[in-house]
């Protein structure tokens, strides 16, 4: 039995990185007293598993992680022990326990939605979102393992709209195949809008999705 778990990360803890949020999930799923699985061996470990790690800087809304167990236990059970030992900023949201054969989430995480709020030029940039959606190609210099590589984005970028005079959503590719990220995507914004510099924006991580966009905590 394993249990999926949705928490959120918030905004005064987004300059944590992926390795201190780990511990703290150890840390808490330790103290609250919940049957966790633990790896075989002479250095035993917690058998937890995040499905996308967030970038420094970013919060996130509904996050998944995946907690093998050792023996059965309840949703609520799971829920109220894991809520109790867990920090304000980083509440366990849902819970729903799956079969051990149930794929993991970061084999069926496909793209991730965001709310971007865009805190200078926010009109030239909003502006920009159309004419880029219409071109059928979007150049961007992608960090990859082999260096910087010059790569065609817009087939990453699934879907973006104006929310409102600052914000815009947007659901980008996430998954070993592809990934945008959405500093890649503020760059095209920037070139397309002529400004010369990327603007401050603040970038929320809102849900993960699997192929058909369901969102990960349900499939």
């Amino acid at each position: 039995m394993k249990m999926l778990v949705v928490f959120e990360k918030k905004e005064r803890l987004r300059h944590v990185g992926h390795l201190d949020l780990m511990r703290a999930m150890q840390r808490a799923l330790r103290r609250s007293g919940v049957p966790i699985a633990f790896s075989q061996g002479f250095n035993p470990h917690l058998l937890v598993t995040f499905a996308a790690p967030l970038s420094v800087g970013m919060p996130g809304l509904r996050e998944v992680m995946e907690v093998p167990l050792s023996a059965e236990i309840s949703e609520e059970e799971f829920k109220e022990k894991l809520r109790a030992a867990l920090p304000p900023e980083l509440p366990c949201v849902a819970v729903r326990a799956v079969e051990d054969r149930h794929p993991a989430p970061m084999a069926q995480l496909f793209a991730a939605a965001y709310r971007v709020t865009v805190q200078e030029n926010a009109a030239e940039i909003l502006a920009a979102i159309p004419s880029l959606l219409e071109k059928e190609s979007v150049m961007a210099m992608k960090r990859t393992k082999s260096g910087d590589k010059l790569t065609d984005i817009r087939p990453m970028i699934y879907e973006m709209k104006k929310v409102d005079g600052q914000r815009f959503d947007c659901v980008l590719a996430l998954c070993e195949a592809a990934t945008c990220k959405v500093e890649l995507l503020m760059d095209a914004l920037t070139a397309e809008s002529k400004l010369e510099t990327r603007p401050r924006y603040l970038a929320v991580r809102t849900q993960l999705l699997g192929k058909d966009f369901t969102p990960l905590e349900l499939l």
